[in-house]
């Protein structure tokens, strides 16, 4: 069966819901060179739909390790855990930036699994939130970030 593509409206409405933000690793999409994508929180393969309360903006990286997946070993515990869902949760809840704001930390198994599994400190995005936060556009405006002593 031939997918039909989402509308404009619909990616435009994902888009400004999540604030031009990937809703996973939260890099800014206005800085980047390729649009994001949009996600399937709850794939299509698991009876996912299409509907807004679905969708969300995802950037390459974070929408490919996803795919079609919807749980993740945490590490500290070992258990197969629920990704994050941004439709359920807020991204505060299940993580924070550490303390020189370039790594995300899961605060929550949720948030571990979540970190593991979608390789949300790669080396790649590292750099990327070094050098936007050399020009005071990272982390964005509130987002929790760790004290030092907590890390």
């Amino acid at each position: 069966m031939k997918r039909i593509p989402l509308s404009p409206s619909i990616r435009d409405a994902v888009r400004q819901r999540a604030q031009s933000l990937c809703e996973y690793c939260h890099t800014a999409e206005t800085w980047q060179y390729v649009e994001f994508t949009i996600d399937h929180v709850i794939p299509l393969s698991a009876q996912g739909s299409d509907s807004l309360e679905n969708l969300a903006l995802a950037c390459f990286a974070c929408n490919r390790r996803k795919s079609n997946v919807l749980q993740a070993l945490d590490p500290d515990s070992n258990r197969l855990t629920p990704l994050f869902n941004p439709r359920l949760s807020l991204w505060a809840d299940h993580f924070s930036w550490s303390s020189d704001r370039l790594e995300i930390i899961g605060i929550t198994t949720t948030g571990r699994a979540t970190v593991a599994a979608l390789a949300l400190n790669r080396p790649r995005i590292l750099k990327i939130r070094a050098a936007d936060l050399a020009v005071d556009r990272h982390p964005p405006p509130g987002d929790p970030v760790l004290s030092s002593e907590l890390e």
